[in-house]
């Protein structure tokens, strides 16, 4: 039987479709633009002031300008590095620290995790995170990136949380057949949990991705520079140092599509990360958020 919709709801159903669509043109606009900026000859990117809806004079100029210059090249590579080793290492920690502040029977849980919960309201500031990393020895190390932040107190409170609304009696059965705690965690907590854990999975992952500014404090070797480092040269400081076949004057004409080509070469990946995750993003943040 078709239910008949009434005045009122027809037009807030207009109306929610007027504003999705004014939202989905607000995100995919800007996206489409610097794609086929990226894509377009570099004399018409410099003529052009409007929104690039189709690439002008397809070109793949400047993705060969970014994979020619070896400062993007080692920047992609430092990258990948920091992103794989140092989620890996925030997983590993979160674990750990989230399942031992989930057991109830644990000394002093409350007083740590008040403790905990206070560095997400006061920090230390720049300068003491700065003399803390510098007296640690690690300035200058691309581990200055991935040691100081391996573990994120707001991440680690949501898999905690996670963790709490697993029922005792599985862990406490696991414990009476001869288990230890590090098979309880990695055997039954972290299976269990795997939505929330695919969550902080990817917080973790865009954070390392997209940081630039620890690298900027503590690195002066630009080999060891993460790609956002030198995309943020290129886009602010405009820095580019790109060697080219044409030279300096190919260099100048084609900056703007070098740029735009740059942006895409460091989205891409997270958006090619994300559909796969994207199951998970609403039950693994729900589980976190509900219980207490």
């Amino acid at each position: 039987m078709k239910v008949k919709r009434t005045l009122g709801e027809n037009i807030f159903n207009i109306i929610n479709i007027i504003i999705c669509t004014l939202l989905v043109l607000a995100v995919l606009l800007p996206v489409l633009n610097i794609l086929f900026a990226s894509l377009s000859d570099p004399v018409e990117v410099m003529k052009r002031d409007t929104l690039f809806l189709r690439p002008y004079g397809f070109t793949t100029i400047a993705y060969k300008i970014v994979a020619d210059n070896p400062n993007i090249l080692s920047g992609y590579l430092n990258t990948i590095f920091i992103v794989v080793v140092g989620t890996s290492l925030n997983i590993l920690l979160s674990l750990i620290g989230a399942y031992v502040l989930s057991r109830k029977g644990t000394m002093l849980v409350k007083f740590f995790t008040m403790m905990i919960v206070f560095t997400m309201y006061f920090q230390g500031g720049t300068i003491p995170f700065y003399l803390v990393v510098h007296h640690l020895g690690l300035t200058g190390s691309i581990w200055s990136l991935i040691l100081p932040v391996g573990i994120n107190t707001f991440n680690l409170i949501v898999m905690r949380t996670a963790m709490a609304s697993v029922p005792d009696s599985l862990p406490e059965s696991a414990m009476m057949d001869g288990a230890g705690h590090v098979r309880i965690l990695f055997q039954i907590m972290t299976p269990l949990t795997k939505a929330t854990v695919a969550v902080i999975t990817l917080y973790y992952a865009v954070y390392h991705w997209n940081s630039w500014f620890n690298a900027m404090i503590f690195l002066r070797d630009r080999s060891l520079y993460p790609l956002q480092l030198i995309l943020r040269e290129l886009l602010i400081l405009d820095e580019a140092s790109f060697a080219t076949a044409g030279g300096a004057d190919a260099l100048a004409l084609a900056s703007d599509s070098v740029k735009y080509a740059t942006i895409v070469v460091a989205t891409v990946p997270i958006l090619i990360v994300y559909p796969f995750l994207q199951r998970y993003f609403v039950k693994g943040v729900m589980v976190g958020a509900v219980k207490g």
